[in-house]
């Protein structure tokens, strides 16, 4: 017979929030087994995060929580501080979803390995720094020893993700919580990951809570699956089952919602916004007391691409592979080499002040809608600062353009005055959209702007953009590691690979018939994720 590792019974947790009372969790009751995965899944504000953050008590002293969390049998709920402190990051590991907030920007990837390693298995010196290797070359960081002196703002997002997940399985915990751990990761990256928790699970009989809005992982790497709306379980069961069966209005919407469809086609005659032309960004490496320069880091190597009005570029690859510095590099937010010809104009050599003026017509929205809106800032004064440097157009105000660019992306301008953390992350990123389209920008860079949204979102974001696209003939640069939103939004297809474009064309042929053997794989890792010993 299984043995029971959590047992959640009756669980509610309630928070307190100007003075009135926030039901985050209502009766939540389920169970993972040894050697069992369990996903929770469901929108974001439903629940998940806060039931897992629960089993080892880290929730905020304003948290009231009534029924039961037993893990192996041991009550945690109003457990002794000292005996959480023993079970947490040992016998109960987590792995959250922002590695930029949980890891330390003061210490080195090698010091936060290793302080986990000293405070529970007593090892230092040179079994710690073998320990350390091992674990980074499992969770797939490429040459591992070069890496260990690094901070985390010296790696990319999966990069980050992956030293969060080598911490957490460090030592050998019999239950892993994975909250969104394959979110920040590119589809080859996260099969290889899923592999990796497969083979735990086999050889350590590990459990794990799995937390991610996927459901295409859920569907292959589950065992049994939790649905939550509104802080409750609305439907649980055998994963097949669930998605086979779905029991629930609720269920049905979630396993609907995918982006699909394609974009307009691009107008005939549309001009051209944008060229490049072996467009190139090296990185010097620079050692000795003189740092001179040895090498260097050839982050985008030989990148010919063009946009026209109306025209969406997909920008595919895994972490590190350059697609962000390209982007950047387009914008003239780094420094490189080769030809950017914007609007007809070469734009490579003009000097700060000249590039300014071009700025309003070259706008970007980044992945993490919370860490680029300013907390401190009313939406209003978010949307609105682009107005502050380049003006208002005459006859109109800032306030009455700001109403007018939240209702074309669907948000209520009656909330203008509110701040980030009052909306969804749906609506945050809503919120970095207007404050790029407020400007009437030719050309937008969207970097990965629906990676950390669920899968209803996500639908409601592609949708939105196709609608800007097709009412403004904007031009997308669009970066991302999910290629169901790529093939759902480009007309264009470049893959890269270690600064390479590797591949090149338009999205049908890309997608029906890949050339190069990355993107094969990278195509078999994003619709085919075969994760072995997961029926």
């Amino acid at each position: 017979m299984s043995r029971t590792v959590l047992d959640v019974r009756n669980l509610s947790i309630t928070f307190e929030q100007e003075g009135q009372p926030v039901h985050a969790v209502r009766n939540v009751s389920f169970t993972v087994d040894k050697g069992e995965t369990v996903a929770l899944v469901g929108e974001s504000g439903s629940g998940k995060s806060v039931t897992a953050l629960a089993s080892v008590a880290l929730l905020p002293e304003s948290a009231r929580l009534d029924g039961s969390v037993r893990y192996l049998g041991q009550e945690m709920v109003g457990a002794p501080e000292r005996k959480l402190r023993q079970i947490r990051g040992n016998d109960i590991s987590f792995i959250f979803q922002e590695p930029m907030t949980s890891l330390n920007p003061l210490h080195t990837i090698e010091k936060q390995l290793g302080e986990s390693l000293a405070l529970h298995q007593g090892l230092d010196g040179a079994a710690a720094r073998t320990r350390i290797l091992e674990l980074l070359e499992k969770v797939g960081i490429r040459d591992a020893e070069s890496r260990l002196g690094a901070y985390p703002h010296q790696l990319s997002g999966g990069q980050r993700q992956r030293v969060m997940i080598a911490m957490a399985l460090a030592n050998g915990p019999e239950l892993l919580v994975a909250d969104e751990p394959t979110t920040a990761l590119d589809v080859t990256i996260q099969a290889q990951i899923l592999e990796l928790l497969v083979d735990l699970k086999r050889e350590a009989g590990m459990s794990l809570l799995f937390i991610t809005h996927d459901l295409h992982i859920v569907r292959r790497f589950a065992d049994r699956v939790c649905v939550m709306q509104g802080g409750e379980i609305v439907e649980q069961g055998r994963t097949s089952e669930v998605f086979d069966d779905p029991q629930h209005p609720y269920t049905r919407r979630l396993l609907a919602a995918e982006a699909a469809g394609a974009p307009d086609p691009v107008p005939v005659g549309a001009p051209e916004i944008l060229r490049t032309d072996a467009l190139r960004v090296w990185f010097p490496i620079q050692r000795g007391f003189l740092r001179r320069t040895v090498g260097h880091v050839k982050a985008v190597n030989a990148a010919t691409l063009n946009l026209r009005a109306g025209e969406t570029l997909g920008v595919v690859g895994e972490s590190g592979s350059g697609k962000t510095t390209l982007a950047l590099a387009i914008l003239r937010l780094v420094s490189s080499d080769g030809p950017i010809v914007f609007q007809g104009g070469d734009i490579q050599g003009r000097k700060f002040r000249q590039l300014r003026a071009l700025r309003k017509d070259l706008q970007i929205v980044f992945q993490d809608p919370f860490g680029s809106l300013s907390p401190r800032m009313t939406v209003e004064e978010i949307i609105a600062e682009g107005l502050g440097v380049h003006g208002v157009p005459e006859g109109q105000t800032a306030r009455d353009l700001v109403a007018r660019i939240m209702t074309e992306v669907g948000l209520n301008p009656a909330t203008m005055g509110r701040y980030p953390h009052e909306f969804s992350g749906g609506q945050r990123q809503r919120i970095a959209i207007a404050r790029a389209m407020i400007l009437r920008p030719r050309l937008v860079v969207l970097d990965e702007p629906t990676s950390a949204l669920d899968m209803t979102v996500q639908v409601q974001i592609v949708e939105l953009l196709r609608e800007l696209q097709r009412r403004h003939g904007l031009a997308y640069l669009f970066i991302s590691h999910d290629l169901r939103v790529v093939r759902a939004l480009s007309h264009k297809v470049m893959v890269m690979k270690q600064g390479d474009v590797v591949e090149a064309g338009s999205t049908a042929q890309v997608f029906s018939a890949p050339r190069s053997e990355y993107t094969r794989q990278l195509m078999a890792a994003a619709f085919d994720i075969s994760v072995r010993g997961v029926a």
